[in-house]
């Protein structure tokens, strides 16, 4: 999710299959890890006008490339990103994080926003977990955050794995550390894939999760995967006065205007905000 990139505006999003993780807990295993798995790769062959053509047909204000990892399919995406912004639409990953600094320098000319999966804050969890590292990761959101792309994080919540307070307190002042404005979502999660054996999180401890965050400083910390929860909404920072309230997909402008608190007069960090 974006909550501070354009809200309320229709993305069209596309993906291939394969992933440079292997998650245990994938929410997408069944395109993510087909490849390696069962040597399958399904799908239609579509070239970037197509995708550039249907996007403009719908009405979306970006592309997303995103249900498993953009940067194994960098090539297409790079080519689909040029040609939508030559056509006004704006492009969005939604990543990992575990890419090159040249994949990223080449991209970013045509990449406006990122929601980037912080998925835990232990190398630890990284390798047992995804087959993979996390500094990495970190200098992804570092170099995004210097070369002006807008950038969102979300932490999905396993129970027993990356739910410690602290943890989740040296997690947020990293965040913190990059910018008090950048949102997280905090995402409640189910059993998946090969990780069957976790329940699902606990509404409470995503609570305590976003409790955290907005302790680091934090200006806007979000619950996901929980429809209807106030967690949902954007609220201001400096009065805490309701400004988007959102149920799943449905956003609905209350106190703001212009990207402006209607009770205090705060700016809003975020692009496009209405």
């Amino acid at each position: 999710p974006l909550y501070h990139f354009l809200p309320g505006t229709t993305s069209y999003s596309i993906a291939t299959m394969g992933c440079n993780f292997r998650c245990t807990f994938c929410q997408n295993a069944d395109i993510s890890q087909r490849p390696r798995e069962s040597h399958e790769i399904f799908g239609s062959q579509v070239d970037p006008q197509r995708v550039v053509a249907a996007a403009k047909k719908g009405g979306c204000a970006t592309i997303a490339y995103t249900y498993t990892e953009p940067t194994v399919f960098m090539e297409y995406a790079l080519d689909v990103a040029r040609l939508a912004q030559t056509e006004g639409i704006r492009n969005v990953f939604v990543s990992n994080g575990y890419m090159s600094e040249e994949a990223l320098e080449t991209v970013a000319p045509y990449l406006h926003a990122a929601n980037v999966d912080l998925k835990a804050f232990t190398d630890e969890f990284y390798i047992k977990q995804c087959g993979a590292k996390l500094q990495p990761v970190l200098n992804t959101l570092k170099e995004m955050k210097r070369l002006g792309i807008w950038v969102e994080v979300t932490t999905l919540l396993i129970p027993g794995l990356n739910d410690s307070r602290e943890e989740l307190t040296e997690l947020a002042q990293f965040l913190a550390s990059l910018g008090r404005d950048i949102p997280w979502h905090v995402s409640r999660f189910h059993p998946n894939y090969r990780m069957t054996d976790r329940s699902v999180t606990p509404v409470k401890s995503l609570h305590t999760a976003r409790d955290v965050g907005l302790q680091a400083g934090l200006h806007h910390v979000y619950l996901g995967n929980v429809p209807g929860d106030k967690g949902e909404n954007t609220y201001c920072p400096q009065c805490q006065a309701l400004l988007l309230e959102r149920f799943g997909f449905t956003t609905e402008r209350r106190g703001i205007r212009d990207g402006i608190c209607s009770q205090c007069g705060m700016t809003v960090a975020g692009v496009g905000m209405p």
